[in-house]
């Protein structure tokens, strides 16, 4: 038998032998490093067996694969621990993922105390240097081995195997688990890891199921690597829009109200105010749209009608049985068809086309509570909907007029280097969960995919994302965590004007079935707010902040001064506060600075006899003394054309 290494040598055996006596054979350095081995591009267990001529590399801690295999271990040193100090707690699943590993286990919540405990028990079981054994057992002795452990979720898992799977454990010491690897040789691989946090998971990710308690973890070859992770976990935490919001005053939340029911504190509130008026004047005087505002919930006729009964029931917020109620309402995940009935309460001509509805519309739907988080995933939230009827020979034009609008808006807001695109398309293999035919999709991808190739922007494309009635452009991003949501949408749908009976009259003066662009502009303003902070780390563009300007007195004696100052400042539509507290000016400075204003204007005698005032900003530091129409001038023209100013220094 000839296995063939990286480095194009060669190695010859007379008799079959293990992924882990090859990298022995080759040194015993390697085989303490070994994590797994990819023979012929397959990525194997050490314990695999070579029984024929191959290519055969032996992947270590450094390599990608390898390290998976370093927490895959890690998590089930984790779950051995866990069931030492917390024997009833049930085991589920604990796969490596791509920061580390996490393992489920049917628990009460796990505090930090409890993970610290974890993880010097880890420590125990890593000095301990269990071997870690691979055996196999048929399915009823491992449904049998796995009942006796008490371990129904194991069983669960067994049983929803192919009848002809192999059914594998490793133990290690004390502790069994099924899993089918791949697994160090000893604990004593595992050099460097953390417990890093905890959280709620539902079983298999189905809210109808048991909610498990996930521990996640990671694991590196070397310390320094863990502590640059962790370095940068800390900073991440930072930025955490859950956080950094909350300290920041910006919005909260309240367990009597609801999961997924934030509440906008008065600077959140601002925030949101500045945003929605800046994208309503936008869109009304720019972009010609027309204003609608439509009723928040509609009997369920409505959406039977439109299809999303049929399609969308579970994510809808239901007011009443159908099976006793006479009307049944729901609250609307959606502003479409309340607008095509706007559309339709008048008749129209081609002359009149593209008609573009735009509405700030709040809409509700009932996301599962593992969902949640913060701004980004909730139950109730506003986005800048808009819907436009159009021509078909119309369709082209407005899809690009519709991506320019939403390259505008992430420009304005500094974004637009922060997202990918996507051309979201049906799932063929899933044909009833659509409207239409395979020839209606191909067409309608067709044109989303033409626009997107046209505009330049690199994209992906993702089966089974579109929406019921047609696919879409997803201009998606990523939280600091990695997590990718939808940001801006523009769907074309050239089906669902039938339901409604919606039409033109042509030149011809036929009844013609008219194409529908439903679009977003910015998007959520709650998952945008959400976005931003985290961009900014709460330092945002002085247009977009609630508090533009903190005039400071220097005393006491010179607060009339500086209310006059706020006075002219508010006069001219800049947001300014006044800091009259008895403190040193020093300490002011650095509540301001603490607070992510812009600027701050110290007044004191000189400046009221000159009526100038001493800037300071979050962009240049000390900014010397201006007169106070100067200083207006500037910051007014700051705000109006909504410029980003570069952070240059601390002050």
């Amino acid at each position: 038998m000839k296995v063939m290494l990286k480095d194009g040598s060669a190695r010859e055996y007379d008799s079959a032998r293990s992924v882990y006596e090859i990298a022995l054979d080759i040194s015993e350095g390697l085989a303490r490093a070994a994590c797994a081995g990819e023979v012929d591009g397959e990525v194997v267990d050490l314990r695999t067996i070579i029984e024929k001529d191959c290519m055969l590399n032996i992947l270590t801690a450094s390599d990608p694969e390898g390290l998976r295999v370093v927490r895959h271990t890690c998590s089930h040193v984790m779950a051995q621990a866990v069931k030492r100090i917390f024997p009833a707690a049930k085991l589920a699943i604990g796969p490596s993922i791509d920061t580390g590993y996490y393992y489920d286990f049917e628990h009460e919540p796990f505090s930090r105390e409890d993970l610290d405990k974890i993880e010097a028990e880890m420590k125990k079981i890593i000095k301990e240097g269990h071997k870690l054994e691979r055996f196999t057992l048929p399915r009823e002795e491992a449904i049998k081995f796995m009942e006796e452990k008490g371990e129904p979720y194991k069983v669960e898992l067994i049983r929803d195997l192919p009848k002809d799977a192999e059914i594998s454990f490793y133990s290690q010491g004390d502790f069994t688990d099924l899993c089918a690897g791949l697994h160090l040789m000893s604990t004593k691989g595992i050099k460097a890891f953390k417990l890093t946090s905890s959280s709620g998971a539902y079983w298999r990710g189905n809210s109808d199921n048991a909610m498990l308690q996930r521990i996640y973890g990671t694991a590196f070859q070397k310390k320094e690597e863990l502590a640059e992770y962790l370095e940068y976990l800390e900073n991440i935490r930072l930025r955490d829009h859950n956080k950094l919001g909350r300290e920041m005053e910006l919005f909260t939340t309240v367990d009597v109200i609801g999961q997924g029911l934030p509440l906008l504190m008065p600077k959140g509130a601002k925030m949101i105010q500045t945003m929605q008026r800046w994208i309503e004047d936008l869109e009304d005087n720019e972009w010609g749209y027309v204003r609608t505002k439509t009723p928040f919930m509609a009997k369920s006729d409505l959406y039977k009608i439109s299809g999303h009964w049929d399609h969308y029931k579970e994510g809808m917020f239901v007011l009443g049985d159908e099976e006793v109620d006479k009307e049944v309402f729901a609250l609307r995940p959606m502003t479409c068809p309340f607008q095509y009935y706007v559309y339709k309460a008048s008749q129209h001509s081609y002359r009149e086309l593209p008609l573009r509805y735009g509405e700030t519309s709040t809409l509700f739907r009932n996301e599962d509570s593992g969902e949640m988080h913060g701004l980004t995933r909730v139950r109730q939230f506003t986005i800048s909907e808009g819907h436009l009827i159009i021509r078909p020979d119309q369709a082209g034009e407005e899809l690009k007029r519709c991506l320019d609008l939403a390259v505008y808006c992430l420009t304005t807001l500094g974004l637009q280097d922060e997202v990918t695109y996507r051309l979201s398309k049906w799932d063929p293999q899933n044909r009833e969960k659509y409207l239409g035919d395979e020839e209606y999709w191909e067409s309608t991808q067709s044109k989303i995919r033409e626009i997107l190739v046209e505009y330049g922007v690199p994209f992906t494309e993702a089966d089974g994302e579109a929406a019921f009635y047609g696919p879409k452009i997803d201009i998606q991003a990523k939280n600091v965590y990695g997590k990718e949501d939808t940001m801006i949408t523009i769907q074309l749908d050239c089906a669902i004007a039938e339901n409604f009976d919606m039409y033109y009259i042509d030149q011809n003066g036929d009844k013609v079935r008219p194409y529908i662009i439903h679009r977003t502009s910015m998007g959520c303003y709650e998952r945008t707010l959400a976005w931003l902070i985290e961009k900014y780390e709460g330092k945002f563009p002085t247009w977009l902040c609630p508090e533009q300007v903190r005039v400071l007195p220097i005393s006491d004696k010179y607060e009339e001064y500086a209310k006059k100052v706020q006075a002219q400042l508010k006069q001219n539509g800049v947001l300014a506060e006044v800091d009259g507290r008895s403190e040193k000016i020093g300490f002011k400075i650095r509540e301001a600075r603490l607070a992510k204003i812009p600027y701050m204007l110290v007044v004191g005698q000189q400046e009221e006899a000159d009526k100038t005032v001493s800037v300071r900003s979050r962009f240049a530091g000390d900014e010397g003394v201006k007169s106070l129409d100067v200083f207006i001038d500037q910051i007014c023209k700051e705000i109006r054309t909504k410029e980003i100013r570069k952070e240059e220094k601390e002050i």
